[in-house]
């Protein structure tokens, strides 16, 4: 990861042949980043590969040619050490069992283990169904109540009920805090269950991935998701299986909770008989960190933080012939856009200083941003807000944009105006269920306490754009189609680069810092006392 920068030929490979005669120098620019990172030469940017390498020091000398600084040290990389795990499905098994008689579980038909949670070893555990497992505190939601798990297994449908709030109800369903209210509650593991209702991707695309690699940290005190000696994720289309002798069939469960009815919890009449066998290999990785010094010298020690996670999915199972997962969208884009964003920053002089990131491990479960987070280059107190981007799926003109986490902070009110002067119309989050609040890099600091919002187009219920933004995730998320050929507005995604270098100026500009609302649960997580205590915008 530490060779020396090779500006010139990276940057003659990561410029077009010929510049696109219809492109605004703007978009030109960004698709230039997008197709240097998408190219098959990088092998989908898997974490801690040769390919994820190259991307590394393409990123760093572009910050370099900015007059970007380096962070950590003279360079501008976070190095990572990691852990990779992969189950070895050829020794490994599940059965359910019934009144002494085993079922067999197909891997990859019926059900997959995850190489993230778990133990090697045997188990043999009996089932309950807790609904959608969740203990939410705040919202008088309790799941585990008067549930006996002791030395069980926990089954759960994935969501929530939509009488709790997008953000709130996502921040239960993260990997920690499940794991820790399954710890609590004695559980020794779970099975997952799909909506099909709120499916991104096909079941054979999740059964293919299966085989990769997860990954933790060598450092295992940051590892918050372990202590479950089993995780298992159910394909929708085989679970009423788990539901035989019951008095509810899955269909019934599914009816309740898609009508955001409560959900019943019993005792499956099934025990769970699993083996699980991983091996472990070490992994280095590193995040790109640069830092555009404040102009302001009593604002230059506060920070906007603007992220996007450089890594893929790498070489996987292929799809009509195709291995590699380029991640065009997920996330070359958001990377593209980090870069030209810094550009136009760097000729305007913020008053605050910004700090960009481009970090490794986001598709390993957040790895990259949890360790800068956790172990920052500035310090965290300092770190005023987080701006991140995500596949922000430029699929069409920009004239709705989506911020997750607008609720939460009066980060909303910059992003109104700005938006506003821009001919933008910010919408909130149409997909609660979908838990796309925790499940990017602004979760990381978040939970460290800096309001933090995350974007993608938006559209209108029911218009066209939202027919192009359902097809995308259902054909090209974590598939090798999320590559080059792909249909991109590449005049949406300069639109959006200078929505958001507008915005990063007005946030990095203004003489009060943002804070948490006073009715959001994330304010619990200002270690500052600096940042909670507005009112939340009409």
């Amino acid at each position: 990861m530490s060779r020396p920068l090779l500006l010139p030929v990276l940057a003659l490979l990561s410029t077009p042949a010929a510049h696109a005669a219809d492109l605004s120098p703007e978009a030109d620019r960004w698709w230039g980043h997008v197709r240097f990172l998408a190219s098959d030469s990088l092998q989908g940017r898997d974490t801690g590969s040769e390919g994820y390498r190259k991307a590394a020091e393409y990123v760093s000398q572009q910050l370099a040619a900015l007059g970007v600084k380096p962070v950590v040290g003279d360079s501008y990389l976070q190095e990572l050490e990691l852990v990779s795990r992969t189950l070895v499905e050829e020794r490994s098994r599940l059965a359910l069992v019934r009144g002494g008689k085993e079922t067999p579980l197909v891997l990859g038909k019926d059900a997959i283990i995850s190489s993230r949670v778990g133990e090697s070893g045997t188990v043999d555990a009996p089932l309950v169904f807790i609904g959608h497992g969740l203990s939410i505190p705040e919202a008088g939601h309790d799941d585990f109540a008067g549930v006996d798990l002791q030395g069980k297994i926990a089954v759960f449908l994935s969501g929530g009920p939509s009488t709790i709030s997008g953000p709130l109800r996502a921040h239960y369903a993260s990997s920690a805090e499940r794991a820790k209210a399954l710890r609590k509650a004695g559980a020794i593991g779970y099975i997952s269950l799909q909506n099909p209702k709120h499916l991104e991707v096909p079941w054979s695309r999740v059964a293919g991935a299966r085989k990769k690699p997860a990954m933790q940290f060598a450092d295992t005190s940051l590892n918050e998701d372990q202590g479950l000696k089993l995780a298992v994720t159910f394909n929708a289309d085989r679970t009423e299986q788990l539901f035989t002798g019951t008095p509810h069939t899955f269909k019934q469960i599914l009816a309740l909770a898609d009508s955001d009815k409560p959900l019943p919890r019993f005792e499956l009449p099934a025990r769970l008989e699993a083996r699980a066998e991983f091996t472990r290999a070490p992994v280095k990785s590193a995040n790109v960190v640069g830092l555009l010094p404040g102009s302001d010298p009593a604002l230059a020690k506060e920070y906007v933080v603007l992220s996007a996670h450089l890594d893929h999915v790498g070489v996987g199972e292929p799809v009509k012939g195709d291995r590699v997962y380029n991640g065009a969208m997920d996330n070359a884009t958001g990377v593209a856009a980090v870069l030209e964003v810094a550009r136009a920053l760097q000729a305007a002089k913020p008053r605050r200083s910004i700090l960009f990131a481009l970090v490794t491990g986001e598709e390993k479960g957040l790895l990259g941003s949890r360790y800068l987070a956790a172990r920052p280059p500035v310090p965290i107190d300092g770190v005023v807000a987080n701006f991140n981007l995500d596949m922000f799926l430029p699929l069409f003109p920009l004239t709705r944009v989506i911020a997750y986490g607008q609720e939460e902070s009066n980060l909303a009110a910059p992003l109104r105006k700005v938006a506003e002067t821009q001919g933008v119309k910010p919408l909130e989050d149409p997909e609660p269920n979908q838990m796309r609040f925790i499940r990017s890099d602004q979760y990381s600091f978040v939970r460290e306490g800096v309001p933090a919002l995350a974007f993608k187009f938006g559209f209108d219920k029911g218009s066209p754009e939202e027919k192009v933004f359902r097809t995308w995730y259902r054909e090209r998320y974590h598939a090798p189609s999320d590559d080059l050929a792909q249909p991109m507005d590449k005049e949406g995604a300069a639109h959006f680069v200078k929505l958001l270098t507008t915005l990063t100026r007005t946030v990095a500009d203004a003489t009060e810092r943002p804070r948490w609302n006073t009715d959001s649960f994330f304010r619990r997580f200002d270690k500052t006392g600096t940042r909670g205590g507005v009112t939340a915008n009409p």
